[in-house]
């Protein structure tokens, strides 16, 4: 396999069955000059069962942004870096993101080689919908910073994918249900790919309870339901009939609006006909 000189690799790594790793995937770290790996200690167990002799340096969180410097610069004179992860796909929830930002910014080539993602295998086992999905890894360890997430999901309608690990899992759980509805339906799934891959659909009044009993162990992927939009839609209009259509319109007025125009904006968020909104003022008036 030939593989193009001072270029980046993002090369995907197995989460858990070592028969996942693709041959593409082993022939380019076999061919580049340099594999930079989030955690040398543990890559090493991978090359060695690969008999991957390429010389390993260490990328981490930690260090992403000097040693990603120092790695564009290697590149820059023509030698070949391959990134990985500790499992999975690097860049995706992973320091391999800020190598790819610096190296596209040098104008240096960056490719990717396929291979597991967590999310995405939990989301299409999930029976959750996949057209539309949002990832959000793990959510933030800062407070005010994962109160703000937590709201922004709120009245997500897409299909929500969260990673957590078992000694949080249950703290996570308790916040989303008391953010999302305890009768919101989620599947939680664990140790993907491995021997003893599982996932188990609830609602998260369902998930609290069983966790009660049972220690969770493994890493976890929740795959939670989003939000009905026709329920949001009737919420909103439902808070906006709280309001005098008189003091509805007269908002949008004093936003600069005319009197059609703020009307029809009247109208459109109470999900009524302008006509409506007009015979109503009238007999207000009368």
């Amino acid at each position: 396999m030939s593989i193009e000189k001072g270029a980046l690799y993002l090369v995907a790594t197995p989460i858990g069955n070592l028969d996942d790793f693709t041959f593409r995937a082993i022939e380019t770290l076999k061919s580049a000059d340099l594999i930079a790996a989030e955690d040398t200690r543990n890559s090493i167990k991978l090359l060695n069962h690969f008999e991957i002799k390429t010389p390993m340096t260490s990328y981490h969180e930690f260090n992403k942004i000097d040693k990603a410097t120092y790695l564009v610069g290697k590149m820059l004179k023509g030698e070949t870096v391959a990134c990985i992860t500790d499992a999975g796909t690097p860049g995706i929830s992973d320091p391999g993101e800020e190598l790819c930002r610096q190296a596209r910014n040098a104008g240096i080539p960056v490719h990717p080689i396929p291979g597991p993602v967590a999310g995405v295998n939990a989301l299409i086992m999930s029976g959750r919908k996949t057209r539309r999905f949002c990832f959000e890894a793990f959510l933030p360890a800062d407070k005010k910073e994962r109160a703000y997430i937590l709201n922004e999901l709120k009245n997500e309608t897409r299909t929500i994918i969260l990673y957590e690990a078992p000694h949080r899992l249950v703290r996570t759980l308790g916040e989303l249900a008391k953010v999302l509805g305890g009768e919101r339906i989620l599947t939680i799934c664990k140790e993907l790919t491995k021997r003893h891959e599982k996932s188990m659909e609830f609602t998260f009044a369902e998930a609290l309870e069983f966790y009660k009993t049972t220690e969770p162990r493994g890493e976890y992927v929740l795959v939670i339901e989003g939000r009905n939009r026709e329920e949001l839609v009737q919420e909103v209009r439902a808070e906006w009939e709280e309001m005098p259509i008189a003091e509805h319109v007269a908002m949008y007025e004093a936003q600069g609006m005319d009197h059609k125009e703020a009307m029809k904006a009247a109208a459109k968020d109470r999900g009524v006909s302008k006509r409506d909104i007009y015979a109503e003022l009238i007999n207000q008036k009368n």
